[in-house]
């Protein structure tokens, strides 16, 4: 609108409602009680808990068949591919990582709600569990003793110790998918809610640092003792750098290389993945080419490279998990199962909104549980989702989840980390937008990276929930003026033409008003009204006692103009109340003495001072308050009676204290609570000297 124009006014008449005028014209709604017991509910019961019921006789054969195929392909590829990385992660031997592709990607099939979610191992719950099998595992404990002819000598049992990894590892995958399912089916989905996005983000891009170190040792092939818990981030890297001259030259070559290849590769499929239908499996192309040229050059004997030397073919027994191992993993279960789901339902949420469909958190964890319950099982460690890995399946034409029928056997893949570790150019935008994420991001990562997954997780949470509450505890409150010729009000603080009515004081806090904030409510309210009203309210109440005894001495006498003194003109703020001899509710003090009311803002006689306040009114603005705890309840109750009620009635002595007290913009429930009298819809006509509030 260009300065000066004329602007388009609008007139509204209508009523100023209160509560109470409200409901006597406006009927409530009553509540309609559904029927649980019929065919209809118990099929839609059954959808929900097997939602493949839903959409499978809807299923476009024609249309869908075709790209499900071609997707399920080149997911599979990548999908057995992670999976044979992310089992280094986890500690135990690769051809767990195959299992962990395919077996929890069938019962997801019949109860996930997700068309393009690609089910699999995860780096961090991978990460997560190597960190608790190394804990629970350490090689001292698999030192085996042997007597030699001179000297006695020590070496380590690796069949046991990968047979107990394998054990703790499935145990923990099981407890995992208990813990998922359990929550699922008391429908706490909204817990993932507390895992903000700063705070996730802090987690990941920590986890991308244990990964990078973790697979840094392999890439090398150095030597290294293995670390867990708090700083053991550290002391691998220590390690590391320690053995750093028997790096292998082989296999660093190899790493850098294919490091290289993938990234290159990658970037081209997301720069030009308008014209390339299905991206470059350059995953699958580099494991072929690699594990020619090492088996031709015999790398294992000629540079002694690290290699996997052989994958059992087919799949083992399922097994029942070690039930004695639950106690123990419990807490870093519990920890994987949440990180796990939030991580899965994030990355489904935005394929949905992608593509115009909605998921149902609570039954995500219940697919999620009983895939990890089933593929524990079978010997697979935690199932959850990568995007990288989601996004190969959505890209490449993937509509439901009949391409994860197709997962294909191959070989071996360093996890790309690039999508984690390009979060840290999250930090300076965050600081712009809102410096509290940031920090929540900050701390959660650096918790993270130094202290271990489990425990960083827990410290980001704490801190992030601290963060909540105080900002609760200390909101931002205002107070409000009126724009000249409007009905509009905003901060006296931001613009200079606000004008406070005469007056009146407008009170604005923007936070609930319950336990933790209810002393700073009352510190800010009566910073603002500028006086203490119980202070007032006393010091009123002694000069009336002043008053009467200077009436009964004889040194001040009572007229129709006002009050008398010895050697003084009349004085109108003290006049006769003859209408005022009833007592209300609220009458504290006995009222013998000769009733009289009283304008302590005129000239008062000697020896009776009380504080000078400019303002009649107080509107308390709760429209941004969501609610009020009891606690919050008996202090604005104790805050605004000496305002509220000695404005509305008369006490002892009969003296009165000009002043209102409104509150404004709260549902009904919450009135009730309160009590007060006057409650109003909107800031209108509260006061003579209130135009248009």
């Amino acid at each position: 609108m260009v300065l000066g124009e004329d602007r388009d006014n609008y007139f509204v008449s209508r009523s100023i409602y209160s509560e109470q005028s409200f409901a006597e014209e406006n009927e409530r709604n009553e509540k309609v009680s559904q029927n649980l017991c019929s065919a209809r509910k118990a099929l839609a019961i059954m959808k929900s808990i097997f939602p493949i019921l839903d959409w499978l006789p809807r299923y476009r054969v024609k249309e869908w068949l075709l790209g499900d195929v071609i997707s399920g392909i080149s997911t599979g590829l990548v999908a057995t591919l992670q999976g044979l990385a992310f089992a280094l992660l986890t500690e135990v031997p690769v051809a767990y990582g195959l299992y962990s592709a395919f077996f929890p990607i069938l019962p997801y099939f019949l109860l996930g709600t997700s068309k393009h979610l690609a089910v699999g191992p995860f780096p961090i719950t991978s990460l997560m569990i190597g960190s608790l099998v190394i804990s629970m595992t350490p090689d001292d404990k698999f030192l085996i003793s042997s007597n030699m002819t001179e000297s006695n000598a020590t070496h380590l049992d690796i069949a046991a110790r990968e047979a107990e990894r394998i054990t703790i590892a499935t145990t923990v995958t099981v407890l995992v998918g208990i813990f998922q399912l359990g929550l699922g089916i008391l429908q706490v989905g909204f817990i993932v809610r507390y895992l903000s996005v700063p705070l996730v983000g802090g987690f990941t891009t920590a986890a991308a640092f244990h990964v990078f170190v973790s697979q840094l040792k392999i890439v090398l092939n150095v030597p290294t003792s293995s670390h867990s818990g708090v700083f053991s981030i550290v002391y691998t890297v220590i390690d590391i750098f320690t053995n750093i001259r028997k790096t292998n030259i082989a296999d660093l070559i190899a790493g850098l290389l294919t490091f290289v290849v993938c990234i290159t590769v990658k970037e081209i499929n997301t720069r030009f993945k308008d014209k390339i239908k299905v991206p470059i499996p350059i995953e699958v192309i580099v494991t072929i080419v690699a594990t020619g040229i090492s088996y031709g050059v015999n790398f294992e004997k000629k540079y002694n490279a690290g290699i996997i030397k052989q994958i059992p073919t087919g799949f083992l027994a399922p097994v029942a998990p070690n039930v004695s191992l639950f106690a123990q993993t419990a807490g870093s279960a519990f920890s994987i199962a949440i990180v796990g789901y939030a991580v899965a339902v994030s990355v489904a949420k935005v394929f949905a909104t992608k593509h115009g469909y909605s998921i149902d958190g609570n039954q995500e964890f219940v697919a999620l549980g009983v895939c990890n319950i089933f593929g524990g099982c079978f010997l697979c460690f935690v199932a959850g989702t990568a995007l990288s890995r989601t996004a190969v399946q959505e890209s490449t034409g993937g509509k439901t989840q009949v391409i994860n029928n197709t997962s294909v056997l191959a070989a071996i893949v360093i996890a790309n980390l690039k999508g984690m570790f390009w979060q840290l150019f999250d930090i300076p935008v965050l600081w712009r937008q809102n410096k509290i994420d940031c920090l929540i991001w900050l701390v959660t990562w650096v918790a993270s990276v130094f202290l271990g997954l489990d425990i960083g997780l827990l410290v980001g949470v704490i801190f992030e929930l601290l963060t909540v509450v105080l900002r609760t505890q200390f909101p931002v409150y205002a107070v409000l003026g009126n724009v000249p010729n409007t009905n509009i009000y905003r901060n006296i603080k931001t613009y200079k033409n606000i004008v406070e009515p005469a007056g009146v004081k407008i009170f604005r806090f923007s936070s609930p008003v319950y336990f933790g904030s209810v002393d700073y409510f009352r510190n800010k309210l009566i910073a603002i009204v500028g006086f203490n009203p119980v202070r007032v309210f006393n010091k009123r109440a002694k000069a009336l006692k002043k008053i009467q005894k200077l009436i009964k001495k004889g040194q001040l006498k009572t007229t129709k103009n006002g009050v008398l003194a010895d050697g003084s003109s009349a004085n109108e703020a003290y006049e006769p109340d003859e209408e005022s001899s009833e007592e209300t509710e609220d009458d504290n003090i006995p009222t013998k003495e000769l009733e009289v009311q009283v304008d302590y803002n005129s000239e008062l006689p000697v020896k009776v001072t009380v504080p000078q306040i400019t303002i009649h009114s107080l509107i308390l603005d709760f429209s941004r308050v969501s609610f009020i705890d009891i606690v919050g309840v008996r202090i604005v109750k104790m805050v605004c009676k000496p305002l509220y009620g000695v404005g509305r009635a008369f006490f002892s002595g009969t003296y009165r204290l000009n002043w209102d007290v409104f509150v404004c913009g709260k549902k009904n429930s919450t009135y009730k609570e309160i009590s007060f009298e006057r409650k109003f819809h909107e800031l209108r006509t509260f006061s003579p000297d209130m135009e248009c509030l």
